[in-house]
């Protein structure tokens, strides 16, 4: 099967899930990143679930941008909700990068999109999945599929793995991008105005975002 293939199985679904809901309303965890990432698929879920977002990114380098992105998150829930009416909870582990460049270190000299990558997803996925089977939430998933950089069959597949070690809470399988979701979230972020970072988070992202700009 292609990669195209699973990312459309991946997007059907998740559609699916959604239509047994049949208006139901289910308790969703959501592992996000920041805001811009976040503007579309909440207005993709958030009608269909009782959504609480899991911040949980000790990747993010330095501090300051660590804390910049969760404001910017903050800011776009506050507009959510007075625009659309939506309550979203919001859940903020304690920031521990130590533990996490412990456990990526081995993996931190590989390029963007290789191993480190895929080992940094599981990572911040595995302390969010724990939350959602400890708090008895009905569904996990996470925001990363809306990038364009990011693997969605990847991050499918990590979320695959992860639904088997926590078998209480079934995984949403998602592609945001699909039906240019990532451009409809693009929108609403130049619409709130929100701070659009530009690397991906991790100290090694930041270093070749360093050097990409003094290239320049």
């Amino acid at each position: 099967m292609t990669d195209n293939n699973k990312k459309t199985r991946y997007y059907d679904f998740g559609q699916a899930v959604i239509a047994s809901l049949r208006g139901e309303r289910k308790r969703l965890l959501f592992h996000v990143c920041c805001g811009p990432c976040a503007c579309f698929p909440l207005t993709y879920l958030c009608p269909h679930f009782d959504v609480t977002i899991y911040y949980c990114n000790p990747n993010i380098y330095p501090s300051e941008e660590y804390e910049r992105r969760l404001g910017e998150l903050k800011k776009l829930l506050d507009y959510l909700k007075r625009d659309y009416g939506f309550d979203i909870g919001l859940v903020i582990p304690p920031y521990d990068p130590d533990a996490y460049y412990e456990f990526i270190e081995p993996y931190e000299h590989l390029p963007e999109g290789s191993q480190r990558c895929h080992r940094c997803y599981e990572y911040r996925m595995d302390e969010a999945y724990q939350y959602a089977e400890d708090h008895h939430f009905d569904y996990f998933t996470t925001v990363m599929t809306v990038s364009r950089q990011k693997s969605s069959v990847v991050l499918n597949e990590v979320g695959r793995k992860l639904e088997a070690q926590h078998p209480s809470v079934p995984y949403l399988y998602t592609d945001f991008k699909k039906k240019d979701g990532a451009l409809k979230g693009v929108k609403i972020r130049d619409h709130y105005g929100l701070y659009n970072q530009q690397y991906c988070g991790c100290r090694a992202s930041y270093e070749e975002y360093l050097k990409r700009k003094a290239d320049c």
